[in-house]
């Protein structure tokens, strides 16, 4: 395939869809883009490297992988990602404006350096974006219980386990990430929702739930969000 085909079949692919320093061409961070990659796109789209699981648009390493494999060059990758935050197809969902200037930069920076590409980061790039999930459990106190969505903008809570004493339960979901989520428990990984806070991507909210002894999930009703690793196990004893 011709490169000016190429590039059009790149341009084709993400219309498709939504939404201490390691320089990368045109001075770009890539430590800074992958930040900002998980942070504003991530809740969207599967970039391996970045371990992310969102599914509202395409995946990026699928989007690409055509394209590399014929030739597509990664800094034409760079040039297709930012013409597509900057112009964005208006029928889809990612928002206009999602970055601009050197973050923008970074993070098509980041995503040219990382589409399609085997293995996982190392360096600073491994530690780039915090782990989540495997915090310390989350324990209720005087009938509180507070969990918090991932601040880095992943799809998970920063605990993944939490324990409570049955009664009457005040569960508080803070979410600073500015992806829109929030939190549901039920009984078991498919009873009926006992209680849920309302979506929201920044500020808490809370609701009071009666447990009983036993074992519940926690997870974030938007669609795609408890597939892709949003989700959590409350033991109540």
């Amino acid at each position: 395939m011709a490169r000016p085909a190429l590039l059009a079949a790149g341009f084709a692919l993400l219309a498709l869809g939504g939404c201490a320093s390691v320089k990368h061409g045109e001075n770009a961070d890539l430590v800074l883009g992958k930040q900002q990659f998980v942070a504003k796109c991530g809740a969207c789209h599967i970039l391996a490297r970045a371990e992310t699981k969102g599914t509202v648009g395409p995946s990026l390493d699928e989007a690409f992988r055509a394209g590399l494999s014929e030739g597509l060059g990664r800094s034409a990758v760079r040039s297709i990602v930012q013409f597509q935050v900057e112009y964005p197809n208006p029928k889809n969902v990612m928002p206009k404006g999602l970055a601009s200037g050197s973050t923008l930069k970074d993070i098509a920076a980041y995503v040219a350096y990382a589409a399609d590409r085997p293995g996982a980061d190392t360096g600073l790039l491994a530690g780039a974006v915090a782990a989540v999930g495997a915090g310390k459990p989350a324990v209720e106190q005087a009938g509180k219980l507070e969990l918090e969505a991932a601040p880095g903008g992943q799809l998970a809570y920063t605990a993944s386990k939490a324990t409570a004493t049955a009664g009457s339960v005040t569960i508080t979901m803070k979410n600073m990430s500015g992806v829109t989520h929030n939190l549901a428990i039920q009984s078991g990984t498919s009873g009926p929702v006992l209680g849920a806070t309302p979506l929201q991507s920044k500020g808490s909210a809370s609701f009071t739930v009666n447990l009983k002894p036993g074992t519940y999930t926690y997870f974030c009703q938007v669609p795609g969000h408890r597939t892709a690793g949003m989700l959590g196990t409350l033991t109540v004893k």
